[in-house]
């Protein structure tokens, strides 16, 4: 019976102890997070623009990093000359300001013209493959250079942005222009020109 009383006395006791000691968990897993990255699909003819929520197919798949070093805020793509060409709202805030600066005193087509030059430039090999890139491109535009691209254009500079991506380019694909009267590079005045086409005040045109 004393054994008995003994052993039943360090059980009690041994409960009393284990239950005052903290509890310890295993930490609770932390799920994966799979981020979903921006795509869109081009169609396959020239100078058509789709909004990123168009429909994506397996064939089709473009992706943004691939492409646009991973821009979040791309809201269109299109295809020029099979090349992929992503355009974000800043890109065509900064192609409003060169229409802007480029083309005063222009027509209208005279703008989208402008526009198509600098849409051209990114599918052509001699030139950078975005559309900043194009238009910061040493002496590539006199705006830039001078630094009159930073005036706020009007609502007619942004709509020829928008018609030169929906594919309407008055220069059938030009990727220099210049005005002959006020240009002072010779390299303009006396390269030999193809596709050669007069808008306005300027001379759209390809080199031979």
């Amino acid at each position: 019976m004393k054994r008995y009383c003994v052993g039943l006395t360090f059980l009690m006791l041994f409960i009393l102890i284990g239950s005052s000691i903290p509890k310890v968990y295993a930490s609770e897993s932390i799920p994966e997070i799979s981020l979903n990255k921006t795509k869109a699909r081009a169609m396959d003819f020239e100078g058509v623009y789709v909004p990123l929520s168009q429909e994506i197919s397996e064939d089709n798949n473009i992706n943004s990093t691939d492409l646009y070093k991973e821009t979040n805020n791309v809201v269109e793509v299109i295809s020029l000359s099979n090349n992929k060409v992503l355009i974000s709202k800043d890109d065509i805030d900064l192609m409003s300001k060169t229409v802007s600066a480029e083309s005063k005193g222009e027509p209208y087509e005279g703008k989208v013209a402008v526009a198509s030059v600098i849409l051209n430039r990114t599918s052509h090999p001699s030139f950078p493959k975005t559309i900043r890139d194009v238009i910061i491109q040493k002496n590539a535009f006199s705006c830039v250079r001078d630094n009159t691209v930073y005036e706020n254009p009007d609502d007619s500079c942004y709509s020829a942005v928008m018609d030169a991506i929906k594919g309407n380019d008055p220069t059938n694909k030009a990727v220099f222009f210049y005005n002959p009267n006020t240009a002072t590079s010779k390299w303009m005045k006396n390269i030999n020109k193809s596709n050669v086409k007069a808008i306005g005040n300027h001379v759209f045109f390809d080199v031979n």
